[in-house]
């Protein structure tokens, strides 16, 4: 075979796995800029359906674990202190996700990290969500074997399954979910603390006078950071709210409040609803403890199980309380399914330039869970989530503070957001080095690696140093490793009037659909354009512009 016909079968084959993404991904936009086409929604139904992906049980798990362990007042600090990390962290990125359109992978690409370098935070991302599902999972086993007598393995295998045909579908389906089951995921939470209060207001008391195990109540700087590290191993989910925050209509005069009130809400302000869950579960351990016993305590499914107890009939407790288990795993694993499979795929699109279909991921990141599941995750979820924490401060901290920083005050990294092939390096040292050394030292300080002293502080360390570090190396490097080219050959401007993503409609030139101004650059072989996600499984580089930068 000539090296003609080589390099044809090379472009064919291309053709053909572009084909395949292009049929794919059009649902949704998944691993794409989100088109104004698409964004029909109004910004409180985005908001809704992002608030929606939070309904989560783990929350009352991961409250009532640091206040058993560190005591009430101890464990209300910890919250505090996390939530302010979170929602500091989260307003940037949200703002990001919302204003261009583009998920957190997408905007990690271009805030220091470069067009392969993000593959990392990719599979940080995708092991946030199989471990969360996985939590999710474990607790929804929890309520069938207590409610239908099912035992936990089995529990397990239908917390996974039943989650394959919802998502199967995009944000479409998603947002019904999420609306409809919203409001009565939020009577069944907070009408049993309400009654309980009102009931006896006594169990306030017994609640912030709870000492733990590990003291006696007194505030402890260890115990708080030891605290706080547990909970900021969801400062990841505000990927998961992006996702959703992405398909954001534009912002214009008209809509600015509610626009700003729906970014904020459900971008970073998610961690205050977190928060108040934690809280809550923290008060439902206490009154557990009390009317169960201990080893009862951390499990949602008991601690609603008692407040039910007390204010209906011991015919509708259990069932109540296995709904509301239901419904809180449904809304929040159909998200952990869906972004973590938009996660893997984006990875693995990138590596080896072929589309396999998002459902592959979907299967993977299932399978992963499952097999957390099965091995009684539950038990050790403390030290599983204080490890992952390290990491996750490190990644958001670093894109963070690469958006506030470098982006506005040094003006070091580019203002808009990159994310094409071709557009950028493939590795950024920016955020790289900043990352593995956040993430990298603080994992050794929280396996005691640097004393049992610093062992506390390792959270504290990770966001620290990857907020010194990732302006540093701005500075090191001039910023000259943030873009490959500045100009991606196409002369329609990519925003329009109002800052907004350019809706102006070009056909790509590969798979010959139309696509939005923002998705395209010029082809560097033809007199045409190409979409980024052409780009992406281009094997042989036929259409990737030079750099010139």
């Amino acid at each position: 075979m000539s090296t003609t016909d080589s390099r044809q079968t090379v472009t064919d084959t291309t053709k053909t796995a572009a084909d395949q993404a292009v049929r794919e991904t059009l649902e949704d936009y998944t691993l794409r800029f989100a088109p104004r086409s698409y964004r029909r929604w109004t910004p409180m139904v985005v908001g809704t359906t992002a608030l929606g992906g939070i309904a989560y049980m783990a929350d009352f798990s991961i409250g009532a674990g640091i206040g058993l362990t560190h005591g009430t007042g101890n464990a209300l600090v910890a919250i505090t202190v996390a939530a302010v990390v979170i929602f500091v962290t989260g307003f940037p990125l949200a703002y990001y996700g919302a204003r261009y359109n583009i998920d957190l992978d997408l905007i990690t690409r271009g805030s220091g990290f470069g067009y392969y370098g993000s593959v990392l935070t990719s599979i940080i991302f995708a092991s946030f969500t199989f471990i969360f599902f996985a939590l999710e999972g474990s607790i929804m086993a929890q309520g069938l074997k207590l409610g239908l007598g099912l035992p936990l393995w089995l529990g397990y295998a239908v917390s996974t399954l039943m989650v394959i045909p919802l998502v199967v579908y995009g944000m479409k389906a998603l947002s019904k979910l999420q609306v409809w089951t919203t409001p009565i995921w939020l009577l069944l939470m907070v009408g049993p603390l309400v009654y309980l209060i009102a009931k006896d207001p006594g169990t306030v008391d017994r609640f912030l006078a709870y000492p733990g195990t590990n003291g006696d109540g007194a505030l402890n700087t260890a115990s708080v950071l030891l605290g706080a590290g547990v909970c900021l191993s969801l400062i990841a989910q505000i990927g998961e709210q992006i996702d959703y925050l992405r398909f954001m209509p534009p912002k214009t005069q008209a809509n600015k409040r509610a626009w700003w009130t729906a970014v904020v809400m459900a971008g970073p302000g998610w961690v205050v609803l977190g928060a108040l869950k934690q809280a809550i579960g923290v008060f439902l351990a206490v009154y557990t403890i009390a009317e169960v016993g201990p080893a009862a305590a951390p499990e949602p499914i008991q601690q609603f199980r008692g407040a039910f107890d007390a204010m209906m009939p011991s015919w509708l407790v259990i069932p109540l309380a296995v709904v509301l288990v239901v419904i809180s795993q449904i809304k929040i694993n159909v998200t952990n399914a869906y972004s973590g499979s938009l996660a893997w795929t984006n990875s693995f699109t990138r590596v080896t330039k072929r589309y396999p279909g998002r459902m592959v991921f979907v299967l993977v990141n299932l399978a992963f869970a499952l097999a957390l599941m099965e091995a009684d995750m539950f038990s050790f979820l403390s030290s599983i989530l204080g490890f992952y924490s390290n990491c996750a401060i490190a990644w958001v901290v670093t894109v963070a503070t690469d958006i506030g920083i470098n982006k506005y005050v040094l003006k070091l990294s580019p203002l808009q957001p990159e994310f094409r092939r071709g557009m950028l390096h493939a590795v950024n040292p920016v955020g790289v080095v900043a990352f593995v050394a956040a993430s990298g030292l603080s994992i050794a300080m929280y396996f005691h690696l640097l004393g049992d002293t610093l062992q506390p502080y390792s959270p504290v360390a990770a966001a620290i140093i990857a907020f010194v570090v990732t302006p540093l190396m701005a500075v090191v490097t001039k910023g000259r490793y943030y873009l490959r080219r500045i100009d991606d050959g196409i002369a329609e401007p990519l925003l329009d009037t109002d800052g907004n993503p350019s809706a102006v409609t070009l056909d790509c030139h590969v798979c010959h659909q139309p696509y939005e101004r923002p998705d395209l650059a010029a082809c560097v072989t033809h007199d045409a354009v190409v979409c980024s996600l052409c780009l992406s499984t281009d094997k042989v580089g036929d259409h990737v512009l030079p750099a010139t930068a």
